[in-house]
């Protein structure tokens, strides 16, 4: 299921027929339109090094509370930097009260 997953991202397999719409939808990169704090990896392989620019955050997501770049953390950041993860979670039920 995973590698299919990696394979459909970067076109190389069929996506699932029922989910094509929602592709499209979600093609078009809607505004997320809830509280959010970005969290960019430095060592991700996967997204390269996060920009310092936090245009493109600050168009995505209409309630940006805070971009955060994470050092030491690569693709999988709540396993490897849980502290990270759970302060920005905690920050932004904080800021929505």
């Amino acid at each position: 299921m995973v590698i299919r997953s990696y394979r459909h991202r970067i076109r190389n397999a069929p996506g699932e027929p029922r989910f094509e719409e929602m592709e499209r939808v979600l093609a078009k990169r809607p505004r997320i339109e809830v509280p959010t704090i970005v969290l960019h990896p430095t060592d991700d392989g996967v997204t390269g090094a996060p920009s310092t620019n936090p245009a493109g955050d600050k168009a995505n997501f209409s309630q940006l509370i805070d971009r955060r770049i994470v050092q030491g953390a690569g693709h999988f950041m709540p396993r490897e930097k849980p502290e990270a993860v759970a302060t920005a979670l905690i920050d932004v039920l904080r800021a929505t009260k």
